[in-house]
């Protein structure tokens, strides 16, 4: 499980932390570089469906309702790399 703490939390996040599992920290990786789901299964060797169903994991534990939003989420909750 990778664990990851929100920059900005949301009042009802306060003293939360994110849990993902390590297949959704790189789908979460695929969406922050602005991979599409197609994209993010072949590189890591899914089905779409799947990556679909971590996407849909993904809003949840983030409490966010869209892709967008995700991608946005992502960019505050993993440090970038050169």
């Amino acid at each position: 499980m990778v664990a990851l703490a929100t920059a900005q939390p949301s009042a009802r996040d306060v003293g939360t932390r994110v849990r993902l599992t390590p297949t959704e920290a790189k789908v979460l990786h695929g969406v922050r570089s602005g991979q599409f789901n197609k994209q993010i299964a072949h590189d890591l060797g899914i089905a779409e469906a799947t990556v679909k169903a971590h996407m849909t994991a993904l809003m949840r534990k983030l409490n966010v309702q869209n892709r967008t939003q995700v991608a946005i989420a992502a960019q505050s909750l993993v440090p970038h790399t050169a």
